[in-house]
């Protein structure tokens, strides 16, 4: 029982020590304003391509970090496509967008 205890506490210890390191990281990324300012550019970006008439009927994902949007999903168009990344990168605190639309 001894090798197996000493496995144990060793499994243990590295799993605790990746947990710290993981979450010290993730604090290290985003702070809660910096967060908080993602969350009202995503719901902006949001709003603005739902209320888009050319772009209503389409399904697109709106993620923001560090106000860079990223867009994803399906449009039937290019142009649609374009419009989208236009409207989004007209909201204030967009700093890039990332166009991951797919035209099918």
């Amino acid at each position: 029982m001894g090798k197996l205890g000493r496995i144990i506490k060793c499994a243990f210890c590295v799993s605790l020590v990746t947990t710290v390191l993981w979450c010290s990281k993730l604090q290290a990324q985003e702070s809660p304003g910096q967060y908080a300012d993602d969350s009202i550019i995503t719901t902006k970006v949001k709003s603005v391509i739902v209320n888009d008439m050319s772009l209503k009927g389409f399904k697109i994902h709106v993620n923001t970090y560090h106000g860079i949007v990223k867009l994803r999903g399906f449009v039937d168009s290019a142009d649609r496509a374009g419009q989208a990344v236009k409207l989004a990168h007209d909201v204030k605190g967009v700093t890039e967008v990332k166009n991951d639309l797919v035209v099918k």
